[in-house]
């Protein structure tokens, strides 16, 4: 019987994953207006050193991963994932505003963990909801399609800001307020465009959210999965760097956005292709080619050949990251008991939180310390120690988990 081609496994995929794939993307689009000008922001208008930069990138980021344990976990208890999926949204929309307003660091923090709260909350859930929905057989192909319409999102969010950047003669401000509209176009097509499965019937109600058994009822290949998971975020800091690097190569302030949208444009066209190839091959060797394609990409960054280098550093952390992250959730589902998924994309979240602060402030210090190309460097170094990590995970860890 032949394999269904990628064509018809799009068109297989239940309506559900587009719709929560829409939402990823509207919300992208809304975050990525206000986040690809944030760096240039806090730097040329707050007057913000390297390393702050680094230091509330890294605390807003880890937040969100961090409180992902929690959501996780709460939808398992409760059964229902939506409400929380929706709670997230909408504090991601509510944070918008703030970055119109704010006049120094106070209020953009604020602004900032809140919008990182709500991605927090929702992100497990949402998760979990992918993997209820799809067909077991599918799961590669339906993580990948949502990561994929995610990732428009965060190309066109750019683009858009840098359109109206050049509009506007650089006004941050009333670029951050557009970015309103998208967020809560959100929030609406979730609330009124996605009907959530009925829990199954093998998975029990629990009576406390939190048991002392549900730990224990993780397998050691999923604790393997978040160990990996957590040395590749060290190995792949925030992608506000790559802004800086853009701004430090000499791209004019309006047009540095674009370095965004550029490895977005390669990150979504590569999602769902190498989602759907992980539902055909080792899981563990695509992941040790994509940490390849990252080591490159730091090597090609860390370099000073100017324009080209970025622009080729830019595309491979672009592929690295199709390669990737629709895996990594897809590892995390298939290593994961059906009713603790919430709490298995939460405690992986947790650990890559903790990675994502450290990482961030690492490089913010190198950055500082000895340059750009320190930073990239030391990313690098991650990506080996990742690759040997990797390697001890497929020499313990038997092929049925993967």
């Amino acid at each position: 019987m032949p394999l269904p081609t990628p064509a018809g496994t799009v068109r297989r995929l239940p309506a559900g994953i587009w719709v929560l794939g829409i939402v990823s993307l509207l919300m992208d689009v809304s975050s990525e207006m206000i986040h690809s000008l944030l760096p240039l922001f806090m730097v040329t208008t707050l007057g913000t050193g390297v390393l702050a930069v680094g230091i509330i990138e890294g605390l807003a980021e880890s937040t969100a991963l961090i409180v992902k344990v929690f959501s996780g976990t709460l939808s398992d208890y409760l059964g229902r994932r939506k409400g929380l999926a929706l709670l997230g949204y909408a504090l991601g929309a509510l944070s918008k505003p703030l970055f119109a307003i704010s006049g120094g660091l106070g209020l953009l923090v604020t602004a900032r963990l809140i919008d990182r709260v709500g991605k927090g909350i929702r992100g497990a859930p949402r998760d979990a909801m992918v993997a209820d929905i799809a067909p077991a057989d599918m799961r590669g192909a339906a993580f990948g399609l949502r990561q994929s319409l995610d990732t428009v999102g965060a190309f066109l969010g750019p683009l858009l800001a840098v359109g109206l950047m050049l509009l506007w003669a650089n006004d941050f401000r009333a670029v951050f307020w557009v970015a309103v509209i998208p967020g809560c176009m959100a929030v609406a097509l979730l609330w009124f465009g996605l009907k959530e499965p009925p829990r199954a019937a093998h998975q029990p109600v629990r009576k406390n959210p939190i048991q002392r058994d549900m730990l224990r009822r993780l397998p050691p290949a999923y604790w393997a999965v978040v160990g990996i998971g957590a040395m590749f975020t060290m190995a792949r800091f925030s992608e506000a760097f790559l802004v800086l690097r853009a701004e430090q190569s000499g791209v004019s302030l309006a047009l540095v956005p674009l370095v965004m949208v550029a490895m977005n444009i390669v990150y979504a066209a590569s999602a769902y292709p190498f989602g759907k190839l992980s539902d055909r091959m080792s899981h563990q060797t695509l992941l040790a080619l994509g940490l390849l394609v990252l080591l490159l990409a730091d090597l090609v960054l860390a370099s000073d050949a100017g324009l080209v280098a970025l622009l080729s550093g830019v595309v491979l952390w672009g592929i690295h990251m199709g390669m990737t992250q629709g895996l990594l959730a897809t590892m995390v589902a298939d290593t994961a008991p059906a009713d603790l998924r919430g709490t298995a994309y939460g405690f992986f979240n947790l650990v890559s939180g903790v990675a994502m602060l450290l990482a961030s402030v690492l490089a913010g210090l190198l950055w500082e310390a000895w340059g750009a190309s320190a930073t990239f460097h030391a990313g690098a170094a991650f990506c080996v120690a990742s690759l040997l990590a990797l390697a001890w995970y497929r020499q313990r860890i038997t092929p049925a988990s993967t």
